[in-house]
């Protein structure tokens, strides 16, 4: 573990176990998708029904913003596998310190640079922030201090893991809401929501479902998969 890391964990660290209200809070924003991903997500909705002069930039912003999302995870995922393994700080020994978080539910196996969550929100932020500025702020910051800071305050990333995933997240994102870049992404999703409506909403209602659920399982099964082969 490097001393940046090192010492921003044992600052976090000297916080925990001191106010059990303000564990369980931390405890709560790792474990529970409604204070993760569903407040993200409606942000998103909110932007594609909002009144407005100009709602087909704002349904392209959305389209590509959540195709950023999905991208993000899956560079994750991939350079998680690709890279060095890193051990997260709660099972490292070297790290010298109790975490909150008693259980990793076998997160133990999987290497922890970069968040996976950090790219996930991230990259939605950027994207409510490419559609208002003001609103992707907030967005952002919810992201960074609501979803991504109590993962190393519960001993589940090291902070080059979230600061990593966050930059790489909100690049995506940024690369693909590209004014003639997302018109060409979200071409054939809004062709759709032309035409077959109800499948439309279906299909964005899956997709909001697994954004919220940061698409565990299937993460779950293609790192199956990437060890397998």
């Amino acid at each position: 573990m490097n001393g940046f890391d090192s010492s921003i964990i044992h600052f976090l660290n000297q916080f925990s176990f001191r106010w059990p209200i303000f564990d369980r809070g931390v405890l709560a924003f790792t474990q529970f998708y409604m204070l993760r991903g569903l407040p993200m997500v409606a942000l998103l909705w909110w932007i594609w029904f909002r009144d407005g002069t100009d709602k087909q930039r704002d349904r392209e912003i959305v389209t590509a913003t959540v195709v950023s999302g999905f991208c993000a995870l899956l560079l994750g995922r991939m350079l998680a596998n690709w890279l060095p393994f890193r051990l997260r700080p709660m099972a490292n020994a070297e790290v010298g310190l109790q975490f909150l978080l008693a259980s990793d539910d076998g997160m133990r196996t999987w290497s922890s640079f970069p968040s996976d969550h950090a790219m996930l929100w991230c990259a939605v932020a950027a994207g409510v922030m490419v559609a208002s500025r003001w609103l992707g702020m907030l967005a952002l910051a919810y992201a960074v201090l609501l979803i991504s800071l109590p993962r190393v305050l519960v001993g589940l990333h090291y902070p080059t893991d979230v600061i990593a995933g966050a930059l790489l997240g909100v690049l995506t994102t940024l690369v693909l809401t590209r004014p003639p870049l997302r018109a060409r992404i979200a071409a054939p999703f809004l062709f759709v929501f032309d035409r077959y409506r109800g499948l439309f909403h279906v299909g964005m209602f899956l997709l909001s479902f697994g954004l919220i659920t940061n698409f565990d399982e299937i993460r779950t099964v293609a790192s199956s998969l990437m060890k397998v082969t």
